[in-house]
């Protein structure tokens, strides 16, 4: 398919709901759950639970309206700021965090989370933490010099993109500058986590394609100590689903943390 045919997810938008139920949900038929919510989830609860990555902010900034990468982090966090690019995917996240009908259903990853940690805390509770610590919701434009303008947000701990990145750049420029957003976000010494998926060119929601920027773990690697991040850890996950949904091979995570005048 000819890239030019595909939409962008920062300009075109897409359905949230149908996003979460293709990559996301308890569904049978949904068959991404090794890698888009076991190895996510898996991988920060082992990260957050060194103690290194802590503090009073975190901002969150995510593709669509997914929250269980969140659940390891509320616990780390006293404060969690979630920015969207539309105001659809804000709508579908606000109605789980304010527990409306008809809200998308996250207690498979409330009990994915308590297995993980191998914890007999009740679900209801750990919804509820991560619900106290999504009260912060905004629509945020990343071409924007101040992306929360008028509001200026207090620099955060860390930042969290979660598959975001490989689906707003058109290239390779897009992706740095994108980078470099993120880090201004950040205090020093502050800690980047991404999470995304390698070589992939598409995928799909609600029967639209959309475009994503392909690239490798050695491409973040040189974007991230070009951009002044010291890499602290990256772990890869090959795919092993077949699906024409999306083309990815592999799920990466990286943790950075911005480097000081002291390094």
């Amino acid at each position: 398919m000819d890239s030019t045919a595909r939409k962008l997810y920062n300009v075109h938008g897409f359905d949230s709901r149908q996003h979460l139920e293709y990559y996301f949900s308890d569904k049978s038929e949904m068959i991404f759950a090794e890698d888009s919510l076991i190895f996510p989830m898996k991988t920060l609860t082992e990260t957050f639970s060194l103690g290194h990555i802590k503090g009073d902010i975190l901002i969150d900034l995510s593709l669509g309206s997914m929250i269980h990468h969140l659940y390891a982090a509320c616990e780390f966090f006293k404060h969690i700021i979630v920015l969207k690019v539309n105001d659809r995917c804000i709508l579908e996240l606000k109605r789980w965090v304010d527990t409306r009908t008809g809200a998308f259903h996250w207690g498979h990853a409330a009990q994915l989370h308590a297995d993980i940690k191998g914890s007999s805390d009740q679900l209801e509770d750990k919804e509820g933490k991560v619900r106290s610590a999504l009260q912060h919701v905004m629509k945020c434009d990343l071409e924007k010099e101040n992306m929360t303008e008028p509001l200026v947000l207090p620099l955060a701990d860390c930042v969290i993109s979660f598959l975001l990145l490989e689906n707003i750049s058109k290239d390779q420029d897009d992706y740095i500058r994108y980078i470099r957003k993120f880090s201004r976000l950040l205090k020093p010494g502050g800690h980047l986590i991404l999470i995304g998926v390698t070589n992939t060119t598409y995928y799909t929601v609600g029967g639209d394609k959309y475009l994503s920027f392909s690239y490798d773990e050695n491409y973040i690697r040189n974007v991230l100590v070009g951009e002044g991040f010291i890499i602290d850890s990256c772990k890869v996950k090959k795919r092993t689903v077949v699906s024409d949904l999306t083309d990815y091979k592999t799920v990466i995570f990286f943790t950075a943390h911005k480097i000081t005048r002291t390094e």
